[in-house]
């Protein structure tokens, strides 16, 4: 079977070179091909929550910008009947047919949304400042703690942010089509935290090396 290959396999060695290259302050790596299902339904309908609780072990969120993670799965809250429902690779059929289960013959939809975006993983003491560069959303930890997730802006692109534990660690779920762009912006924001620019080239797929900008 062929190898897959994640949308910024081609920034790797940029990415892995920042945990050292910033003393352990931040580090950035993407992990890719989550399920990702966008799910909606009536969270006053007991039985589809109860469902959903007993299958994945969490509680439907019905506070805004907040997320349930239990047994490496999380509900993001997207709107007062909407979340985004993730999970590891290749749970995409498992995972539609529970809420297909929960749902019964109430009124909802389930949706595999996965193609439509990667995660940016974004850790360490230094995260939030270079998140704060390019964020209108407040993270300081009073506001945004662990489970807070948000629909926002990120250097202009579209992303949901969410906050996963306290180290802190945010996942960035971006459209495959801004991947590119997010990972070259968040280089380029963590330089001043870095005692070296993390050099290499970044390869799109399919494309030639392209020289990476922070290079001197």
């Amino acid at each position: 079977m062929a190898r897959k290959h994640a949308i910024l396999d081609g920034f790797a060695s940029r990415f892995s070179g920042v945990a050292s290259s910033s003393g352990g302050r931040i580090a950035l790596r993407e992990v890719p091909f989550s399920a990702q299902l966008d799910f909606r339904a009536n969270p006053a309908d007991g039985r589809v929550v109860d469902s959903v609780h007993k299958a994945l072990g969490f509680v439907l969120p019905t506070d805004p910008n907040t997320a349930a993670t239990a047994g490496g799965r999380s509900a993001l809250w997207l709107g007062p009947d909407e979340w985004l429902i993730v999970g590891g690779e290749g749970e995409e059929s498992l995972l539609t047919r529970v809420l297909h289960t929960a749902l019964g013959e109430t009124f909802g939809s389930v949706v595999d949304v996965s193609a439509n975006r990667t995660v940016i993983e974004v850790s360490g003491s230094a995260a939030r400042d270079v998140l704060a560069h390019g964020c209108p959303v407040d993270l300081h930890p009073r506001d945004f703690g662990t489970g807070r997730c948000a629909q926002t802006l990120l250097a202009k692109a579209q992303v949901i942010i969410h906050q996963v534990n306290d180290a802190p660690t945010f996942h960035l779920f971006v459209r495959t089509s801004f991947a590119w762009y997010l990972a070259e912006w968040l280089l380029d924001a963590m330089t001043e935290y870095c005692a070296e620019e993390p050099i290499g080239v970044s390869v799109p797929l399919g494309g030639q090396e392209s020289p990476s900008p922070l290079r001197g």
